[in-house]
């Protein structure tokens, strides 16, 4: 299951938590600043805990495959 998609007619093809409209970049940001994960849920009930959690580890991920690729 992906948690993040990109599509070009939704968002502008920015990364949004699939199903929503939601950047993961915004989520990323929160956390950045600090918020806990369920703080930031009760901004975005819509989205289930399980699946933000999920978004913020697939980030995590494509994150490190993209960088060692790089680095290969």
């Amino acid at each position: 299951m992906y948690y993040i998609t990109a599509t070009p007619d939704i968002m502008g093809g920015a990364p949004v938590i699939t199903g929503t409209r939601v950047p993961i970049a915004v989520i990323l940001h929160l956390l950045k600043q600090g918020y806990p994960l369920e703080v930031i849920h009760e901004d975005y009930q819509h989205i289930p805990l399980e699946t933000l959690s999920g978004a913020i580890d697939e980030a995590i991920q494509v994150v490190n495959t993209a960088l060692h690729a790089r680095a290969h």
